[in-house]
């Protein structure tokens, strides 16, 4: 293994004796000794490249040291082999210290105290981060209008084909994007879908992920979507197609200027240019110079003057100047930046001029070089995804805590190793290495995000070389994907086909990744046994009314991170218990599942998320004992005849996202009375299922739930017994998102809500059973996505001047007594998309154009950029 990936293993040796110390006795002194040997040896690798390295050439060579860990994980518990496992200690014990009195000749601390990154980490950790970022579009002016004159020029043909030519790294993404939202584009065209088209081109997934962004299908209408052949598939798509606006365009972007023509050899490809020398040198100057960082001396004339030389070396590529520009943030004095000019210099040395793809890739090497050493593997790490791929914060975060790439030496009482992930997250996104896709719900944190095409050839390129992972391309001609034993121990399957079954046997394995749709494959392994070492694994089931998990998955000890996905019935095993290394189970199914005691007994359990396939979901009930001081995510817990004792919730100190399903509505205050004592916890999801009884539900206890910033609340719900009341009314003030799912209210709730001062994103589905709505006059000052749906008795509703100032996003269906628009819509100038899904007729009568005529209506929503009429 190679430098970047040493501090792993020595973390995971040095987790694995301290956990397993226990089933060895009389060896406890022995293993700590051990374990500090390791921790010191880490600090000295952290610090030391050269150290490293040659730290990873000599144990690689070293068989006997890998056959040892081996075997420390199967045979711990035997009596009979504790001899030889005390020798075994001492040997390496010996060798550590041999290493040790060797480090006087580096120069090194032997402490680690001045190295230990570890403090400065936690110190860094204290400060906040915001994510209010704008897309570097730097000189696009010109070509985004050529580009738009040619989408919005009409033609005598059903299509045509827009293409933007380029290089890697000059933009043609970057445009593409600034023209999909544009304000005009938006209001021209009827739909849009954005689709990434691979080397390995799918026509089946590209023209599902077309339909389902023109029709917008629920749930249920999506998994019939999804089970169409290929004939039916398109004869469904030429009908939703059929009824919108003639003159469908196609915007194209390739870096091979011959597919251009094959795509439309009528239109002539807009050729991108790269920046000219001030345009670099102000591209550079934004991202290097932060003006929270170097105040002034951005200005000074020595900085410029070795700026200018570095940016020239960029060839006038914005992502070769955004990544140079984030690398150099990070740089204080003048002596860094010339330490940076060097090794650039040095990198480009030999290359030639006009090479500005090799260009762009040495300077990502550069960065990639500069990254703070646990950064590496996170960045790699990135490469196992699909170009283009949409990646979840949650999910990377947790991968990479399962991975090891997180120590948990790193967690303290106040820092977690999911806030050292964010930290992690944010200095990549900092150095322009990964790049902000969606924004939370707060508005100031990452929801999802994604890498460029050159960076992640560049993770994947490095992360085989590293030996950290590598992807396996999945024949298109079969289902099966056989793995051998040397192949890389991390690998991500990417299918070609809607089943992948694997096979082989592949002892070394860790972890086995697809990122994929999960709705479009099954995934499923023949035997456990062939990769007992495993850490991470995804499983996958489609056509079976019953999942029996094989008992044979007990045998992974070693999982951390376990993903199940069934669309019927599942049943767990009773050895899933003896998982005691699992800090993620994620659990979805369709009808039902069984879930036996045994994984409520699992104590390093993080995140446990159980969730139907459904609107409304079942919960599962949770065992009594199960006080896991760990546990941060719980999803979704029933709450029935069988109460949860105070002791248990209130032993859940790191709980952050709590979801619960209650079976009466008379469970519900106690429990919350509980989490109005929990500190750390910021979204709540509550169900309430008792239909036959429907009682007043009282909220007041989530009033001093003052860490809450996400609100779910579910199920039908009886209004307040005092008319002046409003069941609403003990929302905490802080709420941020809030959701609310059938809850059947005959009081306006729009009075309450429009108070709450933080709110941003409300989403309202069968709520309201009244006929009236009023929304005043400086109300929902932050708001910005409104959704109403299935408000079916709604006539009425009237928007006061000043009401929404924020509002961008409104989306309503299934409000179909709607007779029309509120005359207030037109005073929200910020509203940029709105979408109308099985409305009424006549509502839709009056904001239409037709053959120049005006709907009476029109004027109320003409100022919105984009509106979508399903």
């Amino acid at each position: 293994m190679a430098g970047a990936i040493l501090s792993l293993v020595v973390e995971r040796i040095s987790d694995l004796l301290i956990h397993e110390a226990v089933f060895l006795k009389g060896m406890k002194d022995q293993v700590e000794s051990l374990n500090s040997e390791l921790k010191r040896m880490q600090c000295f690798l952290e610090d030391v490249d050269h150290v490293i390295d040659s730290f990873i050439l000599e144990a690689a060579h070293q068989r006997d040291f890998h056959g040892i860990v081996k075997r420390f994980t199967s045979i711990f518990t035997k009596p009979d082999h504790l001899h030889k496992i005390r020798v075994q200690v001492k040997a390496i014990q010996t060798k550590l210290q041999n290493i040790s009195k060797n480090l006087p000749a580096y120069e090194i601390p032997g402490d680690g105290q001045e190295s230990s990154s570890v403090f400065k980490l936690q110190q860094r950790l204290r400060r906040t981060y915001s994510h209010v970022k704008e897309e570097d579009v730097v000189s696009l002016e010109v070509s985004t209008k050529e580009v738009m004159t040619k989408l919005m020029t009409e033609e005598d043909r059903p299509h045509a084909v827009v293409s933007i030519v380029g290089m890697g790294g000059i933009g043609k993404t970057t445009l593409a994007r600034k023209v999909y939202n544009h304000v005009d584009v938006r209001r021209h065209f009827d739909c849009f879908a954005w689709v990434y088209i691979s080397q390995q081109c799918k026509p089946r997934e590209v023209l599902l992920i077309i339909l389902i962004k023109v029709l917008s299908p629920s749930k249920d209408e999506k998994e019939l979507i999804e089970k169409l052949d290929d004939s039916k598939l398109m004869k469904r798509l030429f009908d939703a197609l059929k009824e919108k606006r003639m003159g469908s365009k196609i915007l194209f972007t390739t870096r091979n200027r011959n597919v251009v023509f094959d795509a439309d050899p009528c239109n002539t490809p807009i050729e991108l240019s790269v920046l000219t020398d001030d345009e670099s040198w102000n591209l550079l100057c934004r991202k290097a110079f932060p003006s929270s960082k170097m105040g002034s001396q951005c200005c000074s004339e020595e900085f410029e003057k070795l700026g200018k030389e570095m940016v020239k070396n960029c060839g006038g590529l914005p992502l070769a100047i955004v990544v140079l520009g984030g690398l150099l943030a990070t740089k204080w004095s003048l002596a860094e930046w010339e330490m940076v000019y060097k090794n650039i210099h040095r990198h480009l040395k030999g290359l030639p001029h006009q090479d500005q793809n090799g260009v762009v890739n040495r300077i990502l090497v550069s960065s990639y070089n500069d990254l703070p050493y646990p950064l590496k593997p996170c960045l790699l790490y990135l490469g196992h995804y699909p170009k283009d791929w949409e990646i979840s914060k949650n999910e990377l975060i947790r991968l990479w805590i399962a991975e090891g790439f997180i120590s948990p030496s790193l967690e303290s009482k106040e820092i977690s190793m999911e806030d050292v992930g964010e930290h992690f997250l944010e200095q990549l996104i900092d150095r322009s290495l990964v790049q902000v896709s969606r924004q939370g719900y707060t508005g100031t944190n990452v929801k999802t995000c994604r890498v460029h095409d050159l960076l992640r050839d560049l993770c994947t390129k490095k992360a085989r070389e590293e030996k950290l992972l590598e992807i396996i391309q999945q024949s298109s001609a079969q289902f099966d994907v056989t793995l051998v034993e040397r192949m890389l121990r991390r690998i991500s399957i990417h299918p070609s086909e809607r089943n992948v079954h694997l096979k082989g046997e592949h002892p070394k394995l860790r972890s086995l990744l697809l990122p994929q749709n999960e709705t479009l494959v099954e995934f499923c392994i023949s035997n456990c046994k062939s990769f007992k070492f495993l850490r991470v694994l995804t499983l996958l089931k489609r056509n079976v009314e019953k999942w029996h998990v094989s008992n044979e998955i007990g045998d992974l000890l070693h999982l951390r991170y376990l993903k199940l996905e069934c669309w019927n019935e599942m049943i767990l095993p009773q050895s899933i218990g003896r998982l005691k290394s699992l800090y993620t189970l994620y659990i979805k199914y369709h009808t039902d599942i069984v879930i036996p005691d045994a994984v409520f007994k699992l104590e390093l359990l993080r995140h446990i998320v159980i969730k139907r396939i459904a609107l409304f979901g079942r919960g599962f009930r949770l065992r009594l004992g199960f006080t896991s001081k760990n546990i941060e995510t719980l999803k979704y817990i029933m709450v029935d005849e069988q109460p949860i004792e105070n002791n248990e919730v209130l032993r859940w100190t790191n709980i952050q996202s709590l979801g619960i399903v209650f079976t009466r509505t008379e469970y519900v205050k106690p429990i919350l009375i509980l989490l109005t004592k929990l500190q750390r916890l910021g979204l709540v999801s509550l169900e309430v299922l008792d239909d036959s009884n429907l009682s007043y539900l009282d909220l007041e206890p989530l009033s001093r739930c003052c860490h809450l910033s996400k609100l779910r609340l579910a199920g039908g719900i009886k209004d307040d017994p005092h008319p002046s009341c409003h069941l609403l009314n003990f929302l905490p003030p802080n709420i941020v998102k809030l959701t609310l799912f059938w809850c059947r209210m005959s009081q306006d709730p729009m009075g309450v809500l429009e108070k709450l001062c933080d709110l941003r994103i409300l989403y309202l589905e069968g709520v309201y059973n009244g006929s009236k709505m009023m929304c005043s006059a400086n109300g929902f000052p932050q708001l910005e996505s409104l959704q109403m749906i299935g408000l079916e008795e709604l006539k009425e509703w009237e928007i006061e001047k000043g009401a929404m100032p924020c509002l961008r996003r409104l989306e309503l269906a299934d409000v179909d007594s709607l007779g029309m628009l509120p005359e207030g819509l037109r005073f929200i100038t910020t509203l940029q998309e709105m979408i109308l899904t099985n409305m009424s007729s006549s509502l839709k009568e009056r904001i239409k154009v037709i053959d120049g005529r005006e709907g009476e209506d029109f004027y109320k929503v003409c100022h919105i950029p984009s509106i979508h009429v399903f």
